[in-house]
């Protein structure tokens, strides 16, 4: 199993903030297992922490601002995709601002920053979210719209399509995230002439210059009326008849700004708190559409405590029949685990192929054969016992009995001709052969049963 990562040492960047232009410190700091991503102010008293997810968002104009009892922090996109994109799933952020700072306007600082100090593997798995069907989000009135396919991996195809001569129809896309570093992070944020006034009456991009910014100069005005402009904002004067981009940086890329905003997806996605393995198809994303579609999956996966697992009945299982008999004394007709597919130290995923031979049918029932409750719930037992025989030294020396089950439910028949997936995670550490554990029994999508059970290691007289 992939394990989570945080980072081996903390790094400090300063900058001034795009919005407000004030000078600006973060720190990103190690964290540990399950800890997500933070931001802590410590500019305000009591030093307030914000958890980065999806449902704090609570503004998206040029930037994301995460709120929360009336604490603010804007302009977080680009560091958030740095830490997804580099693989660091725990993090803590300090920052002494309402937002982080814009350095170049893009999330090249903090990959290199992250590649400096380097991550470490923690003790947990990474828990994925795997779409396994499509999910779609549109706005009608932009002509917005979000799809995510079930994918192997996290990719993006980005469309954007602007009313512009100069840039009218761009697409990037990225096929796995290793190209993030090399292919993404350096792409910079930018901003049409036109919007600057309404973005400056507006009290925004105080901070903003031809350094942090592309500018996209596309519609003609008058030079006296581009001075005032360029004087606003404290850059040089420009030739009002030169249309095009203007920034004291070439281009990384003809296509820099659609990379941009498959960056800045990359962003509003990390606020998801889970790794997402799916395809996202974007057309003039924007950073509001892009957090509808993160509250959306926040949505899917609290309505869901667990995902069925994924099976491939074309890859080798990690524990075959003839293994489990090696650590489960059970036997035919008693043995209702038939592969082991996934485990790590808290988990551990089991099936059972239920066919119609099987003897407790003869008389559950004859005319319409259902397996027994009880006997998902020793299944699931079963396959917990394999995971709690996992952690002791000879398993083999050892047996698992079952103290108490807590809050079963029944949700749906087992039939024959099923698959019964069996999903085991320790709700507690183990402490003197005690084990905690809550299961899931899954056929398809669909939960059939689940259950809190408790057992007891024992070593074998």
């Amino acid at each position: 199993m992939t394990k989570q990562r945080t980072l081996k040492d903390s790094f400090t960047l300063e900058g001034k903030g795009l919005h407000t232009g004030l000078k600006i410190k973060v720190r990103f700091c190690p964290a540990p297992d399950n800890f997500g991503y933070k931001i802590k102010r410590v500019d305000l008293e009591g030093e307030p922490v914000l958890d980065a997810v999806a449902e704090n968002v609570a503004g998206t104009n040029r930037g994301t601002v995460i709120s929360k009892n009336g604490i603010q922090i804007s302009t977080i996109e680009h560091g958030m995709a740095a830490l997804y994109a580099m693989g660091v799933d725990n993090c803590l952020i300090e920052v002494d601002a309402p937002e982080f700072p814009i350095l170049d306007g893009s999330a090249i600082r903090y990959v290199e920053e992250i590649q400096r100090v380097g991550t470490i593997e923690q003790n947990e798995p990474i828990d994925y979210f795997v779409i396994k069907n499509k999910i779609e989000v549109k706005d009608e009135t932009t002509g917005s719209s979000l799809l995510v396919l079930p994918d192997n991996d996290f990719c993006i195809n980005a469309l954007v399509s602007y009313d512009s001569t100069i840039l009218d129809n761009q697409y990037a896309t990225m096929e796995n995230i290793s190209e993030f570093a090399s292919e993404i992070a350096a792409c910079r944020t930018f901003v049409f002439v036109r919007e600057v006034e309404p973005l400056l009456q507006n009290d925004l991009i105080k901070g903003g210059d031809l350094d942090n910014a592309i500018v996209i100069y596309e519609r003609q005005i008058d030079q006296e009326h581009f001075d005032k402009l360029a004087d606003t904002m404290g850059v040089p004067h420009k030739d009002a008849t030169q249309l095009g981009y203007i920034n004291n940086k070439p281009l990384a890329y003809p296509n820099e700004p659609a990379r941009h905003k498959l960056l800045d997806i990359i962003g509003d996605i990390a606020l998801i708190g889970r790794r997402l393995k799916g395809r996202i198809i974007a057309t003039r994303p924007g950073h509001k559409i892009n957090n509808q579609l993160a509250r959306l999956i926040r949505k899917e996966i609290k309505q869901s405590e667990v995902q069925a697992p994924l099976y491939d009945p074309n890859v080798a299982p990690l524990m075959d029949l003839k293994q489990i008999k090696e650590l489960l004394p059970h036997r035919y007709p008693f043995l209702l685990v038939d592969k082991i597919i996934e485990k790590s130290n808290r988990h551990v995923v089991g099936l059972k192929n239920v066919t119609n031979t099987e003897n407790f049918f003869q008389g559950h029932f004859p005319e319409e054969p259902v397996m027994p409750g009880v006997l998902l719930i020793e299944a699931m037992a079963q396959t917990g016992g394999i995971l709690a025989l996992s952690t002791v030294d000879e398993p083999k020396r050892y047996s698992t009995y079952f103290l108490k089950m807590d809050n079963v439910k029944f949700r749906n028949k087992v039939v024959p001709g099923d698959t019964v997936i069996f999903h085991l995670s320790l709700m507690d550490e183990i402490r003197r052969g005690i084990v905690s554990m809550k299961g899931f029994a899954f056929v398809g999508e669909k939960i059939a049963c689940e259950a809190e059970l408790m057992a007891q290691i024992v070593k074998n007289k």
